[in-house]
């Protein structure tokens, strides 16, 4: 005891530490990074003047004086300098670890071309007749061993004009593009479209000239067409390779993979697998037995199970890793396709994942994007000034809206469905996506939807037992797809309900006022000969005096002699009054005139 008395009197010597201090940082954090007690920090605060608890947030000046005065240097940092834990890798100076790599292989073009089924044919297995109408609605992440045991990865973009962004993150990722043209159908839109991603992302292009083995295919037709584009193919003096193919028959098929295992040859493609993992989300899901499931495509080094991970603004642990046969594996090198599971959310599609050494660097990464993210949308929503504000508020005021919330199976096809909804907007009516998200329709949807009049679109998710519950209680209208363009028509159609109608008016005839009488219980009644047209009971009129408008409004009796008529033809005589209006005058013309309502659509 004496002993312990005598060592406790000895005062031990400070250890001055270099704290980092960023733009905002929690007290606790704060007490952290400074190894002293949180209570003692709460403390100092409060003899400063400062009340908080150790789970506030303090901004960087109340730190740094903090740290001073705990004896510690400070050191200031931006809150962007969280990102520098992701470690950047430089492949050029590590040329003694790079490995041969497969070539990632991005199926393209137009809807219905047969790019799956060609796809299919290569892996020898069905999945159009998975895919809701045979379309394509998310992109397939695939590895294949040829014959000749090199190993390709595939990816299958869906070819329909609402999956714009999806093909455009294909051809970003990727190093070799089949083009798929139907040889009985041509190039089309998004034929075309797919060869202006392939430039911009400056990717060889391999021609695929499909349904080679139906009757009115013309391959010959395809590759005068492609001219227009400036896609050469080789039976043309270009370089462009291009094989005619069948994916119903198999023809051809094999021609094809040789092509891809040559071409991938020629690139060269090589990478270090002995680092430590970079890739991108291609497609992202909320699984319900799994959690939020990311498709990733490895790109450089190998990423393995229990590895920290950051993807977009989301982070955690690789739990498991699963390959695109549906099996459990440790580790995923370059080019490999696997399913992430893990992570604490549904990053976005398109989102690069990276490993960090610490959960801590982690969440800091990911808590950093989140931040970012909302600052774009709080500026976006501000009005500038009064004036704008008030500007923007007068503009809104004739637009029509048309809220909806979205819930779909993968990021991908949320986001395609809301980049197709919002190009439906017109000068006068808006589809305003209130929210949009991954997963199945929850009562928290169900609220929102109710508190601001929305209906639900689910794009192959249903609502829970909860939520439907509170759908039929709160009567929100929920409805369900699994085909994008059955979706955008039926927006298209409801849209169009909100447009005001085209009025039309089409002029039935001229009147003209003989005599003006008195009759006791009528009124004022004229004595008219229909000049031109002819005079219906049923149609609006309008009194001209000297060729200006003085009244317009409807007839309140048309006679011809003693009798009620309905119409009166050119040249006859005949008696008008007009509904509560009586300033009438000899000479004065009345034009008869009809209005019909035309509804108007949304192209």
């Amino acid at each position: 005891m004496k002993r312990r008395q005598v060592s406790e009197n000895i005062e031990r010597e400070k250890i001055v530490r270099e704290v980092q201090v960023p733009d905002s940082i929690t007290v606790q954090e704060l007490a952290i990074r400074m190894a002293e007690r949180s209570a003692s920090v709460v403390k100092t605060l409060m003899t400063n003047g400062i009340m908080v608890t150790q789970n506030q947030t303090i901004d960087a000046d109340t730190a740094i004086l903090i740290v001073e005065e705990f004896g510690h240097t400070p050191i200031r940092i931006s809150a962007s300098d969280v990102e520098d834990a992701i470690l950047k890798y430089d492949d050029s100076d590590d040329n003694k670890n790079l490995e041969e790599r497969a070539p990632i292989i991005t199926v393209m073009g137009h809807v219905d071309h047969g790019k799956t089924s060609l796809l299919d044919a290569i892996r020898k297995t069905n999945t159009t007749n998975n895919e809701a109408g045979g379309i394509t609605q998310h992109i397939g992440a695939y590895q294949v061993k040829s014959e000749s045991g090199s190993k390709l990865t595939f990816l299958d973009t869906p070819g329909h004009a609402a999956f714009t962004s999806m093909r455009s993150r294909g051809a970003q990722v990727t190093d070799i593009i089949i083009l798929v043209v139907a040889a009985d159908d041509g190039v089309m839109p998004q034929t075309i479209e797919a060869i202006n991603h392939a430039k911009a992302a400056k990717v060889p292009i391999i021609v695929a000239i499909n349904k080679c083995d139906k009757e009115n295919s013309d391959p010959n037709r395809v590759r005068t067409e492609l001219l227009k584009y400036e896609v050469v193919v080789e039976s043309m003096s270009g370089e462009v390779l291009d094989v005619e193919v069948s994916a119903s028959t198999g023809k051809g098929v094999d021609n094809l993979i040789e092509n891809i295992v040559l071409q991938s040859e020629i690139l060269e493609l090589k990478s270090n697998p002995i680092r430590l993992a970079e890739g991108t989300v291609i497609e992202a899901k909320l699984d319900v037995g799994r959690g939020p499931v990311a498709t990733v495509l490895v790109q450089k080094g190998t990423l393995n199970k229990g590895d920290i991970i950051v993807v977009g603004d989301q982070w955690g642990k690789v739990r498991a890793l699963i390959d695109s046969n549906n099996l459990k594996v440790e580790l995923a090198g370059p080019s490999v396709p696997v399913e992430v599971l893990g992570l604490n959310g549904t990053p976005e599609a398109g989102d690069l994942l990276n490993v960090v050494s610490s959960e801590t660097k982690a969440r800091e990464i990911a808590n950093y994007r989140k931040q970012v993210v909302k600052d774009k949308k709080d500026a976006l929503g501000k009005g500038k000034t009064l004036d704008q504000m008030i500007a923007k508020a007068k503009a809104d005021k004739d637009i029509s809206e048309l809220p909806l919330v979205v819930k779909a199976d993968v990021q991908g096809s949320s986001e395609a469905i809301v980049q197709a909804l919002e190009k439906i907007s017109t000068e006068e009516v808006r589809v305003l996506i209130l929210h949009s998200g991954v997963g199945a329709i929850t009562e928290s949807d169900v609220i929102l939807a109710e508190a601001s009049n929305a209906s639900i679109i689910g794009f192959n998710v249903r609502a829970n037992a909860t939520a439907r519950d509170c759908a039929n209680q709160k009567e929100v209208e929920l409805r369900y797809y699994s085909i994008i363009y059955d979706l955008v028509d039926d927006i298209k159609k409801a849209a169009s309900g909100l447009l005001k109608p085209e009025i039309k008016e089409t002029i039935l005839g001229y009147a003209e006022i003989l005599e003006v009488f008195k009759v006791s219980n009528a009124g004022k009644v004229a004595g008219c000969l229909i000049t031109e047209g002819n005079a219906q009971r049923s149609a609006k009129v309008r009194l001209l005096r000297d060729n200006v408008v003085i009244h317009e409004g409807n007839l309140k009796t048309l006679k011809r002699f003693k009798d009620e008529v309905e119409n009166v033809q050119s040249g006859q005589e005949c008696g008008m009054a007009f509904s509560e209006y009586e300033d009438i005058r000899k000479s004065d013309v009345i034009e008869i005139f009809k209005v019909e309502n035309i509804a108007r659509t949304i192209n």
